[in-house]
């Protein structure tokens, strides 16, 4: 049995390709694993970007918490308790110039929590949720894997990085890419990624 937790970012909504493939996946390893899964689309219901307030409030004493940080914090919490709470992670992020969206970075800016998630030791960042496992679904026009815009993947490198920081290193990278190349070109990338979902469930089995 999984606890699974399905993150979405895209603002595309039903025609997000991101999403489309991350809820596969998502429902593909509760059919094989069981359990729960809870979903989390930061698109429908984002997350607010962070404040003062709770840039203050998380360092703050709880007794000490203005109402203003006590609910910035709050939120933090929640969705930090839902990343601990899972076994499985599965994440969506569609490429918006460049990198991910702002919904997602909110997102992050709210659970990257130094002592909560993350801490310092001598040999410098180390991360606090470890032990779970990542499917991590991006979706780009052109392609950025490889060839000429493999180094404006700021996308990509950004998640693993963030992701990787909190302890989350466990992560199954798929990318859904060269879809802007005509009605051909986007069949056949997507077809590529049924193909390449299919081999990651059979594995997870």
């Amino acid at each position: 049995m999984s606890n699974i937790l399905l993150i979405t970012s895209s603002p595309r909504r039903v025609d997000s390709l991101s999403s489309r493939f991350a809820n596969e996946i998502a429902e593909g390893v509760k059919a094989r694993a069981g359990g729960a899964l809870t979903l989390r689309d930061l698109a429908t219901s984002p997350v607010p970007h962070i404040t003062e307030a709770y840039i203050h409030g998380r360092m703050a004493a709880p007794e000490a918490r203005t109402p203003e940080q006590s609910k910035a914090v709050r939120v933090a919490l929640e969705l930090i308790d839902e990343l601990k709470a899972a076994d499985v992670i599965v994440l969506g992020s569609g490429m918006i110039n460049f990198g991910p969206s702002s919904q997602l970075k909110a997102w992050f800016d709210h659970i990257t929590w130094p002592g909560v998630t993350f801490s310092y030791g001598d040999a410098g960042p180390v991360g606090l949720l470890t032990g779970k496992k990542v499917y991590l679904v991006t979706a780009t026009g052109g392609v950025f894997s490889e060839g000429a815009y493999a180094r404006f993947d700021f996308q990509a490198n950004y998640l693993l990085h963030l992701l990787g920081f909190v302890g989350l290193t466990d992560v199954e990278l798929v990318r859904v890419e060269g879809t802007v190349f005509g009605p051909d070109a986007a069949k056949a990338a997507i077809a590529s990624t049924e193909v390449a979902v299919k081999a990651l469930l059979a594995k997870a089995a």
